[in-house]
């Protein structure tokens, strides 16, 4: 039996985990932490198709520059001596533009669409519930310039099949009965969904351990040997692993580990922060983003969880206080009835997000490592993209061909 090391236990990685046990390979899954956190357990738990244009759009450098002065803001770079900033900052900016939008639109779509396929039959196959609902994603706004781009934005989803409806804020507060909204208008997005990510990843992992996958927490990563082009073992903290094919699905960790097997993949940690709001007496239905804030809002079950921000700094777990509070001064103004206090530090969870430069994941084989695939750089979306993600992985290590064109997801672009 042909063995995979996935090194990575996020959603990416146990979608591929799940997948290629399925096809009846011996999989070993490998994990720095201790599998109880990371991006996949604490983030907005959305699925959003209508998330279709990437990071690196028009319009995105100037309001970086704008929020850096802001310590409140959606969006901070922590200025420091960095060469790997400095490079991945270059070629954001030279990414920024129409071209790359419309070139990228598709790609993210299909790829969108493809994976909450998988969500759907997950949730009518796997042995546990993960809170899995399709009530669509609302887009709130106040200011008439994110309307008049909103509403364009909108008007593109159409074009690329993505159902999407202007509201007013009594059709918005007609979806809402629960919650009195206070927004100039929003756009509808009722194909998108959400989940509750913590008891998604607890429950896959326990479902993969059942099903005969080794998964391995707290081993780090010191490097490669192999022969040629070909990845034969690797050293860990926790002794040497061999196997015949290799997935690299470590989130913000894996710009590092293409360098060690001497590939380069541009990659920076978004960290982002949320917070849960437990035994909410009062609701939301409906998964929400405040656009001028960039916050995300979702109920789970009971409880609500709100999340945002964007904090270029490095790989570090240092909690910023300042951008929970930006997260917390939004509320009141999109819910004006909902009184939210500050939360405690212990209550704060944070994630890294692995963004690439162009605001597109890596996915696809190693042209100098031909049995090693990269799979890794979804920055928000890795929850939404990892079901996805993993299927399309599984089709590469058995020589299939992808349902979803790989080309605009190639991991050696910058090789």
């Amino acid at each position: 039996m042909a063995q995979v090391i996935i090194i990575g236990g996020g959603i990416v990685g146990l979608s591929s985990a799940l997948y290629l046990r399925k096809a009846g390979y011996s999989v070993r899954v490998l994990d720095q932490g201790n599998l109880e956190e990371g991006c996949s357990f604490g983030n907005a738990g959305m699925i959003v198709p209508s998330h279709f244009i990437p990071l690196a759009a028009p319009g995105m450098v100037a309001k970086g520059i704008r929020w850096m002065f802001n310590s409140e803001s959606p969006f901070y770079v922590r200025p420091r001596l960095s060469a790997d900033l400095i490079g991945w900052g270059w070629k954001f900016y030279r990414h920024a533009n129409s071209r790359h939008v419309d070139k990228s639109m598709p790609a993210l779509t299909a790829l969108n669409l493809y994976s909450k396929k998988q969500y759907q039959e997950w949730a009518a196959t796997l042995p546990f519930d993960f809170g899995f609902q399709e009530r669509g994603l609302l887009m709130l706004y106040h200011d008439p310039h994110l309307e008049k781009e909103e509403q364009e934005t909108a008007e593109l989803a159409e074009k690329m099949g993505i159902e999407a409806r202007v509201l007013s804020l009594p059709q918005i507060q007609a979806l809402e009965p629960d919650v009195r909204v206070s927004a100039r208008g929003g756009v509808y997005y009722p194909g998108d969904a959400h989940l509750t990510p913590g008891t998604l990843m607890k429950n896959l992992l326990q479902h993969l351990r059942d099903s005969g996958v080794s998964i391995e927490g707290n081993t780090h990563v010191h490097s490669f040997d192999g022969d040629g082009h070909t990845i034969k073992s690797v050293r860990t903290t926790r002794g040497v692993f061999t196997a015949d094919h290799w997935v690299v699905a470590a989130g913000s960790w894996s710009g590092w580990l293409a360098t060690a097997l001497g590939v380069t993949l541009p990659m920076q940690a978004g960290k982002g922060y949320s917070f849960l709001l437990k035994d909410v007496p009062r609701n939301t239905r409906i998964p929400t983003i405040f656009l001028e804030a960039r916050v995300a809002v979702t109920p789970m079950g009971p409880n609500l969880r709100f999340g945002g921000t964007m904090e270029i700094s490095g790989i570090n777990h240092t909690i910023n206080m300042n951008r929970v509070r930006g997260i917390v001064n939004s509320i009141s103004r999109y819910y004006p009835d909902m009184k939210v206090e500050m939360p405690s530090p212990r209550d704060v969870w944070h994630g890294l997000r692995p963004c690439s430069p162009d605001g597109l994941p890596y996915i696809g084989r190693l042209k100098r490592r031909d049995n090693v695939i990269i799979a890794s750089g979804h920055a928000m979306m890795g929850l939404s993209l990892g079901p996805g993600t993993g299927r399309l992985v599984s089709d590469l290590v058995e020589g299939k061909e992808p349902e979803v064109d790989l080309a605009p997801f190639d991991p050696n672009r910058y090789s």
